[in-house]
């Protein structure tokens, strides 16, 4: 049987996975990305404005999460919104948001993993960032729930410097509420475009999605762990903007470049710093990990169905983990971090991300309610939140990003011309 986890075919995954571990799954590539990464650029667009933002980007994630949640319900194999546009849109749409989510993604590994650089050894962030890789690659080549076992520890640590952080923030004698008042130059722009910029930091529901074919019962887990995960996460990012802003302010936040290292510092707890400092290279690691699992089974999904090449698709035979894939995938992400800048790839990576999304809700709007389908407000928010943070982006991400999408589709129509009597 398909769902049982003592049985499975040579080309199947195994379903190893309850509510818990798909949780800390999404938890690992949620927390690490915003709070460390998108946090100053965000207060650099909006100000204080950027709670508004993260408000904003809390709700278009609901709808996203919700219609991704119904959708891999529905769907319960690996590939995500790659498999949901093909099913309900056609193979273009399928092809399309799979591309976007591998390029954007790779992308994301690489700043995850030069951010693991940057705190654990400045001077030699790039070799840092490729030795991640390659490690973090072992352990999901090792089986997924090894990868669970340790995302579960990275989080319960994060977390744990992440609630020290706050309370120390809020507790000083520096914080002062009126730096959450938002100024008169904050714009509605400014206001979008940080929305955009913190949707990064939430897309990791995604994973959950992703690892459909390894989650036992997906029908009832998957629809529990990623609303859990989205709502521990928005707890968490919205306890840790507050307190940024009351002890930093809107400008200094926006010029950090370890915002939570020097809120603490300014709070008066300079020996809290190498902690924070730790807790940010362990979020990033968790991020990373996660990342490379989603992207290695959207990989192995595409390479079944020929959109990459084939022998992708193989499956190992000892851990049931797409090994293949996940080598490639370890190769590119490694070859980036050994070239990339940080800044760099977020704005692209939110632009993919968000027409990945997109894609997932305008599936989610063709389920009928015998189906599992959401009420038809939820997925239509969800794709004009997708279309209107991915424009509101600084220009180079969008045009960037959209220069992605364009080649992605053009290769689809040389394929489709040369193979036309292929059925994917």
């Amino acid at each position: 049987m398909a769902g049982s986890v003592g049985s499975v075919g040579p080309g199947e995954l195994q379903r190893r996975l309850g509510v818990t571990d798909a949780v800390v799954v999404g938890l690992g590539a949620m927390i690490g990305a915003g709070i460390f990464a998108a946090l100053a650029p965000a207060a650099a667009a909006a100000g204080s404005g950027l709670l508004v933002g993260l408000a904003l980007a809390a709700v278009v994630a609901f709808c996203n999460a919700t219609s991704s949640a119904r959708l891999a319900a529905r769907y319960p194999t690996s590939g995500g919104t790659y498999v949901y546009g093909r099913e309900r849109l056609g193979d273009f749409w399928g092809y399309l948001a799979g591309w976007g989510f591998i390029v954007g993604k790779s992308a994301s590994c690489a700043a995850m993993a030069l951010t693991v650089g940057s705190y654990v050894w400045p001077g030699q962030a790039h070799a840092v960032a490729v030795a991640a890789v390659v490690a973090l690659t072992a352990v999901n080549y090792a089986g997924v729930q090894k990868s669970a076992w340790l995302t579960r520890t990275i989080v319960a640590v994060v977390l744990a410097v992440l609630t020290a952080v706050v309370c120390t923030a809020l507790t000083s004698g520096q914080a002062d509420t009126v730096r959450l008042d938002i100024g008169d130059d904050t714009s509605f722009t400014g206001v979008l475009q940080a929305a955009g910029l913190l949707f990064f930091a939430f897309a990791g529901y995604a994973r959950i999605a992703t690892l459909g074919e390894e989650v036992r019962d997906p029908g009832r887990t998957i629809p529990r762990a990623i609303p859990l995960a989205l709502g521990i996460t928005l707890v968490a990012y919205a306890a840790v903007a507050v307190a940024a802003l009351v002890v930093l302010g809107p400008r200094q936040l926006a010029e950090a470049t370890a915002p939570l290292s020097d809120a603490v510092r300014a709070a008066g707890a300079d020996w809290l710093a190498p902690v924070v400092r730790a807790g940010a290279a362990l979020a990033a690691l968790g991020s990373l990990l996660a990342l490379i699992l989603g992207v290695s089974r959207t990989t192995l999904a595409m390479a079944r169905d020929r959109h990459l090449p084939h022998v992708l698709a193989a499956v190992h035979p000892k851990f049931k983990v797409p090994h293949r894939a996940e080598l490639v995938v370890g190769a590119v992400v490694a070859a980036l971090a050994a070239t990339a800048d940080v800044r760099g790839a977020i704005g692209f990576s939110s632009f993919g991300v968000l027409a990945y999304y997109a894609i997932a809700n305008a599936s989610a709007w063709t389920l009928a309610p015998a189906e599992g389908g959401p009420p038809r407000i939820i997925p239509v928010t969800g794709l004009v939140g997708c279309l209107v943070l991915a424009f509101s982006l600084p220009l180079t991400s969008v045009l960037s990003g959209a220069a992605v999408l364009v080649c992605g589709a053009a290769a689809y129509g040389v394929r489709r011309t040369l193979s036309p009597r292929r059925t994917p």
